[in-house]
């Protein structure tokens, strides 16, 4: 079997140069969507704003512009209102204001009116006697048509009113007839207002209002561009950075400025960022830890198969027998692995109220059977927290076995717990060799191992696990000297965040 086990150590050796894990990447990996959406947000809401402040200002225009033209129409029905109001001032006192004598006829006192009242801008005076109109202040042409003819006529026949009619070259106009009688004759004033140019001034004041607001609405959409530019810098940063982040690189952070929700969602990504750059660290190193120690068992297993005579009984069964014990420690080794890559999962740990005490006392009692040593209690806390009994349970058997494999018989071994101020201490003591400073930090790492013992067969994978369980419960785990063989020895501690099973527990 010399042969055969120098040839699996040599093919051992050769095999473990190389490291799949590490040559090449998967080209699926760094392949990203090449789509993108075809209206972007920006634009969205450049455009939504645009859209926004065009109705608001449209119909803020529409409502002044209804405002604004009743009020017009009012003030021409007050002017109107008030031209009549002075022809009944005059009919009542009945004297000519020139010669302080009673009017001789209903179409003097009418001249008279037109002579003493001056017209508005948009406004013509008319006398109306003997069946016709008579004289016009100002002189204007649309008093002598038919239509001006047929309409007044019509209400002066009814007895006066008004009605609205469309006189070409000037739009609407309001006609209104004031009827004028006296004991022998009757007449009427006829007040023309144009409408149409009386909501000239208006249209001028609206056009100009849509000027000012069409060149507001572009001064509002640009700004809404822009800012909307700023505010979407950070997602379009968090898109680049997105895009750039492979398997190979994921270092790259997003930049924090600001104090709004944009910045609380930046660092928040970047948390995220920060955990998935560990977890895919881990990751490797979990795979090239596990694939370096594995390989080596499988290659002493090919190359004991390889070179097996088939036909020589006494080598297959020596052969069986080095390859049963190579398959048991790579079921020990998966069954490891296995563990430390559940530590992660939410299920890991099952946690119910857990008595401390009575922790303790079972750790030692079944602690005894690891080895031939003088096993202690050093201290045991009498109170209930809330943990997973069964990993607490496995955590402190493997310190018990790492401490059995670093002392001989009738050395100390002790096992302790105590409890100060929310925070459970669970230890395992030993007056072994102890631990060098420099190594303390490198134990705890996966297949980190330090002065190996004889006859030891570990992976270095136990306080790995020591650790996992440590920090699932929210605490941690280390080394120090045993106090009471100083400086021989060692005491493992693990430091638990463990409140009374009456407060809620941290993260449940």
């Amino acid at each position: 079997m010399t042969t055969a086990a120098a040839a699996a150590t040599t093919a051992a050796t050769g095999a473990a140069t190389t490291d799949p894990t590490t040559e090449g990447t998967d080209p699926r990996r760094s392949a990203r969507p090449t789509s993108r959406p075809g209206v972007s947000v920006r634009v969205r809401i450049t455009a939504a704003v645009a859209l926004l402040g065009a109705l608001a200002l449209t119909g803020a225009g529409a409502i002044v512009y209804a405002v604004e033209g009743q009020r017009v129409e009012e003030q021409q029905l007050a002017e109107i209102d008030q031209e009549l109001a002075e022809l009944g001032k005059l009919h009542k006192r009945g004297l000519n204001p020139d010669t302080g004598r009673p009017f001789d006829s209903v179409g003097t006192m009418l001249d008279t009116f037109l002579v003493r009242n001056v017209p508005d801008e948009n406004e013509i005076l008319v006398s109306w006697f003997d069946g016709r109109p008579q004289k016009a202040s100002p002189t204007a042409a649309f008093a002598e048509t038919q239509l001006f003819r047929d309409t007044a006529g019509a209400l002066v026949d009814d007895g006066g009113g008004s009605a609205r009619v469309d006189v070409p070259g000037y739009g609407e106009a309001l006609i209104t007839v004031q009827p004028v009688r006296s004991t022998r004759e009757a007449g009427a004033l006829v007040i023309v207002t144009y409408l149409t140019e009386a909501r000239a001034e208006l249209r001028d004041t609206m056009r100009t209002y849509a000027t000012v607001a069409l060149l507001s609405l572009l001064l509002v959409t640009a700004a809404a561009a822009w800012l909307s530019g700023r505010l979407l810098a950070p997602l379009r940063t968090l898109r680049e950075t997105a895009d750039d982040i492979s398997g190979s690189d994921l270092s790259r952070r997003l930049p924090v400025t600001g104090h709004d929700d944009i910045t609380a969602l930046t660092r928040t990504v970047n948390g995220m960022l920060d955990r998935l750059e560990a977890a895919f660290v881990g990751q490797r190193e979990f795979l090239d830890d596990a694939g370096h120690e594995l390989r080596t068992p499988l290659t002493v297993l090919r190359g004991h198969l390889e070179l097996l005579d088939t036909g020589d009984p006494a080598e297959v069964a020596e052969t069986k027998e080095l390859l049963l014990d190579e398959v048991d420690r790579m079921s020990r080794l998966v069954g490891d692995l296995i563990l430390l890559a559940k530590s992660d999962r939410p299920d890991f740990l099952q946690l119910r109220p857990v008595d401390l005490a009575g922790l303790t006392a079972d750790v030692l009692a079944k602690a005894r059977g690891l080895g031939d040593r003088d096993w202690q209690l050093d201290a045991a806390a009498d109170v209930v927290v809330v943990g997973d009994e069964q990993r607490l349970t496995q955590a402190l058997l493997q310190l018990a076995d790492n401490a059995v494999k670093h002392t001989g018989p009738g050395d100390t071994v002790a096992i302790g717990s105590s409890y100060d101020d929310g925070r459970a201490r669970l230890w395992v003591r030993d007056t072994g060799p102890g631990v060098p400073p420099e190594q303390r930090g490198l134990i705890f790492e996966r297949f980190g191992r330090g002065a190996v013992m004889p006859g030891d067969e570990g992976f270095g994978l136990g306080l790995s696990i020591v650790s996992a369980i440590a920090r699932s419960h929210g605490g941690g785990v280390e080394v120090e000297d045993a106090e009471e063989t100083a400086p021989r020895g060692a005491r493992f501690v693990m430091t638990l965040p463990a409140p009374p099973k009456e407060d809620p527990w941290p993260g449940s």
